[in-house]
Order: structure tokens, then C-alpha cells, then sequence
């Protein structure tokens, strides 16, 4: 018993050695976390790397953007006056070579080349077409009492008037916008104003209500065109930080209409027959297509591009000219 308390039992000297191991192994796997963090601080490196580079590649992207808003441009492309463009130098793509642009800040094809008067002209001639349009759409509301007398039918039934009309309205752009893109926006001006016109003449000389109903749609339908293509117009004419002023004009016309159209209206019918608010209409809708016909020019640069295209090749007998516009329908035709 004394000896084997004397050197301890075999079981105290294990835990002994145990107890000498501990440290070896703590020391072990500090070594290991050392190393652990040393090839973790390269990595976390590395992993900083592509921010920095997206931070530099965006800083960059934006000074190229702010730079191109001094612009040459071919109505799709927008390219700052020091810029390189894709083609145009020696051993470029022939049609990229022969692509039609505008020449800069002198180029008076440009519509933003057009003096600040001439621009402001035109945004004041759409908002009043604009407006000629909305104002209709409320007008007809003073006419109510008269034509339920005339027309023996019931304020339901007058009131559908306003509601084929506005159901023109709404309709109208979903084919005048894409065609504006192809043939141009003057083009839509004078054809969709003209018909406008010309079905506010059956407004005032008919003689039931299906004459009145029907052709409110068709007036409505025609009108449209100053909801939704004007303002491609006045975006065309003006750098975007110039926008704001014409446009805010531009976009306050369709709202004063219904307020100024029930004012008019209702002076009207007080004193005259109902058939006057169209004839009053028909008037102002005279005047206002008188002046973008000889006013109001094309605006939209890929059209007036093909132009500038067309004229080339008959000047130079060079038919590898193109616009972008005509290089695109190409392509649609390929594929």
C-alpha cells in the first residue's frame, strides 16, 4: 500500500502524461490558426479586389455617360464629340463606314441644332392642338340639355357621347405611337389632326344621336395622337436638362382642356344653339393644323437620318449609304 501510494497507481500516471500532452496540442493548433489566418488575410484581399475594380469600371462608366450627353447622334446612339466610333476609321465595316449621323452642333438637319424661339414655338402649337383635343372631350358635357330636347333621348343616353370619345382616346395611340416610330411624327400630326377635323363637321350637322355617337369615337380616335406622340416631339428638340420646362407645358395642355372645356361650353349654349361648341371647335382645330403644317417640322432623328441617307445616294451615286434605321430593317429581314 505505501509503495503503491509512494509512485501512485498507474491510472494517476496517465492522467499525468495526459495532463503533459494538453499543451502540445493547444500549441499545435495555435500553429494551425496562425497559419489559418495568415491565408485568410490574402484572400480577404482578393476579395476586395473586384470591389474596388467595379467601384473604378462604374466611376468610369459614369464620366463616359456624362461626357456622351454632348452628342453626335444617329437617333438610336448617342457619341460625345471626342469619342471614338465603332467603324468609322480606315479598315472599318463599309456600312459602318458609310452610317449616316449628324454633324455636331452645326448640323441644321439636328432638330436640337433648331434656335431656343423656334423650339418654344413648336411645344406651345402642340400643347394648344392638346389641348383643342381634351377641350372636345368636355365641351360636349354643356351641350346635354339641348340635345336630350332635339334628339328625344334620355342624359344616359347623351352621355355616351363622352364615353365613345373617350374610349377613341384611349384606343388611338396603340397603333398612331408605333407608326410615328416608322414614317415620322409630322406625318401622324397632319393626317390624325386633319381627320380629327374632319369628324368634328358630323358633330355639328347631325341630325340623330348614332350619328353623334358614332362619330365621337372616330374623333376621339383621331385626336389621340397629341396624347401620345407630342411628347416624343419635345423630347426630340431638347437635351435632357433642358426637358423639363417645355415638357411641363407640354403635359399641363391635356389637363386644362377639361377644366376650359365645360367655361366655353357653357357660354355657348347660353346664348346660341348647341351646334355652335362644335363649330367653335372646328375653328380652333383649323387654326391649330394650319399651324403645324407650316410650323411644325419633322422631328424624329432615325427619319430624318433616312433622309439625309436618300439624299446622299442621289447626290454621290453611292449607294453604301444608310441610315440606322434602314441598317435595322436590313437586319429585321435577315433574321
Amino acid at each position: 500500500m505505501a509503495h503503491q501510494s509512494a509512485h501512485g497507481s498507474p491510472a494517476d500516471s496517465g492522467l499525468a502524461k495526459g495532463e503533459d500532452h494538453v499543451p502540445k496540442r493547444e500549441e499545435v493548433e495555435d500553429e494551425r490558426d496562425d497559419e489559418d489566418g495568415g491565408m485568410a488575410r490574402p484572400r480577404d484581399a482578393e476579395a476586395q479586389r473586384p470591389d474596388l475594380y467595379l467601384r473604378a469600371r462604374s466611376s468610369a462608366r459614369s464620366a463616359r455617360s456624362a461626357h456622351s450627353h454632348r452628342s453626335y447622334t444617329d437617333g438610336y446612339v448617342h457619341f460625345g464629340p471626342n469619342e471614338d466610333k465603332k467603324g468609322t476609321g480606315e479598315g472599318g465595316d463599309v456600312e459602318e463606314t458609310h452610317l449616316v449621323q449628324f454633324d455636331g452642333d452645326t448640323d441644321p438637319d439636328s432638330p436640337r441644332n433648331r434656335t431656343t424661339a423656334r423650339k418654344w414655338f413648336i411645344v406651345v402649337i402642340l400643347a394648344g392642338s392638346a389641348m383643342c383635343v381634351t377641350c372636345a372631350s368636355a365641351l360636349y358635357t354643356s351641350t346635354y340639355l339641348q340635345l336630350e330636347r332635339d334628339f328625344h333621348i334620355s342624359r344616359e343616353v347623351a352621355t355616351l357621347g363622352l364615353t365613345t370619345f373617350v374610349c377613341g382616346l384611349g384606343l388611338g395611340p396603340m397603333f398612331l405611337s408605333p407608326l410615328s416610330e416608322f414614317y415620322g411624327r409630322r406625318i401622324i400630326y397632319l393626317v390624325a389632326f386633319g381627320m380629327y377635323l374632319i369628324w368634328l363637321i358630323p358633330c355639328a350637322v347631325a341630325q340623330n344621336a348614332a350619328t353623334m355617337l358614332v362619330v365621337r369615337f372616330f374623333d376621339g380616335l383621331a385626336g389621340s395622337a397629341f396624347l401620345s406622340v407630342a411628347g416624343g416631339t419635345v423630347g426630340d428638340m431638347f437635351p435632357r436638362e433642358k426637358l423639363s420646362g417645355p415638357m411641363m407645358i407640354y403635359t399641363a395642355s391635356p389637363f386644362v382642356g377639361p377644366q376650359l372645356g365645360p367655361v366655353i361650353g357653357g357660354f355657348i349654349n347660353q346664348f346660341a344653339n348647341w351646334r355652335w361648341s362644335f363649330w367653335v371647335l372646328i375653328i380652333w382645330a383649323a387654326v391649330q393644323w394650319t399651324l403645324i403644317f407650316f410650323f411644325v417640322p419633322e422631328t424624329y432623328a432615325p427619319v430624318l437620318l433616312r433622309r439625309k441617307a436618300i439624299k446622299l445616294r442621289k447626290e454621290t451615286g453611292d449607294d453604301r449609304w444608310i441610315a440606322p434605321i434602314e441598317k435595322m430593317n436590313k437586319c429585321e429581314s435577315k433574321g
